[in-house]
């Protein structure tokens, strides 16, 4: 089969720096990575927003009225604003006329629309965002879900996160025999509340996912396990955080080491050290996490994305297209979730 370029509808008006930062990205993308790039907006706020408009030429502009605010209800706002960037993204997909969602604006209205527009798999009662950390080990990640989909989740939701964690770690990020663990503010089974005691023996339980036992706030960087699973309140308290503390090194580091002339040869001899620090801990580098659950691909990405991280979303989405992450999702899920079905 000969592969297809990767057709990406960008939402252009979502995000505290858009269109500008949006568009940047969009722009670099299209020069860097094998995609079709869809810009879905304000066509005059586009443009304006772009200061060679040729870089537009090889762009195509999707024409859309308004966005979702972040202080809006997400499906009331998504009801009432029928062709607001977000929507008409979605459609795309629904449409087949694009392969991907990428959006760095209003999380939920993002889930909410993607829900609406393109259904949840089968046997996913909610949808998670997957996003992937580094860790203290080199070339090793781990995948934390959820990290901002569902802010109260029942135990049966946090088990399917499981389910899903489990596949996309095996099947797509490469790890043959991944470790599941539930985060959690103790090792023992019985620590947390009582959903986190529901989950922890249901994950026990479950055949299909390889659950290692609870993860403390310690241990999720420590590369010991390679899939974290909670609710999306804590998961995004978590993300934000880590967001925090790499730019507080990368900060450390850049007022430190050029201190002095030893510091700034040091700073010299260590260029390329550095550079690798920062892409290790800098979230920009990962771009956004990749919805999970629904029957589409959508990245959402940090509200407060600028250019690199929007090119790196896009490259996230370009990557779960390539890799037919859906596919591969949707099959593995049948099979893990539902072993009666297949005769396991």
């Amino acid at each position: 089969m000969v592969a297809t370029r990767a057709r990406i509808a960008v939402d252009a008006m979502g995000g505290d720096h858009a269109p500008a930062e949006i568009v940047a990205g969009a722009i670099r993308a299209k020069a860097e990575l094998d995609v079709d790039i869809l810009l879905v907006g304000d066509p005059d706020q586009i443009r304006a927003a772009t200061p060679n408009e040729e870089n537009l030429s090889d762009l195509k502009i999707v024409p859309a009225e308004g966005t979702i605010e972040m202080h809006e209800e997400p499906l009331s706002a998504l009801r009432r604003k029928r062709k607001a960037s977000i929507n008409v993204s979605m459609d795309l997909v629904k449409q087949q006329e694009a392969d991907a969602v990428v959006s760095a604006g209003h999380s939920g209205a993002a889930m909410a629309a993607a829900l609406l527009r393109l259904g949840r798999l089968k046997g996913i009662d909610r949808p998670a965002i997957g996003a992937v950390f580094p860790t203290v080990l080199a070339d090793k990640s781990v995948l934390i879900l959820d990290v901002g989909a569902n802010v109260d989740c029942r135990p049966k939701f946090l088990e399917q996160f499981a389910v899903m964690g489990t596949v996309y770690s095996k099947h797509v990020l490469g790890i043959e025999h991944p470790k599941v663990g539930l985060l959690n503010i103790g090792e023992e089974a019985s620590k947390g509340n009582d959903v986190a005691v529901q989950v922890h023996q249901l994950l026990t339980d479950h055949p299909a996912v390889p659950f290692v036992g609870n993860a403390e706030g310690r241990d999720v960087l420590s590369g010991q396990f390679d899939v974290v699973v909670c609710d999306g309140f804590v998961g995004n308290v978590l993300l934000k955080f880590a967001e925090a503390v790499g730019e507080s090194v990368l900060q450390i580091l850049r007022e430190e080491l050029p201190r002095g002339l030893r510091g700034k040869a040091g700073t010299l001899i260590l260029k390329d050290n550095l550079k690798r620090i920062k892409q290790r801990v800098d979230h920009a580098e990962h771009g956004g996490g990749l919805l999970l659950g629904v029957a589409g691909i959508a990245v959402i990405s940090h509200g407060s994305s600028q250019a690199p991280s929007v090119f790196n979303a896009i490259r996230l989405a370009k990557e779960a297209v390539d890799n037919q992450v859906l596919d591969r999702i949707q099959a593995q899920y049948h099979k893990v979730a539902m072993p009666a079905a297949d005769g396991e």
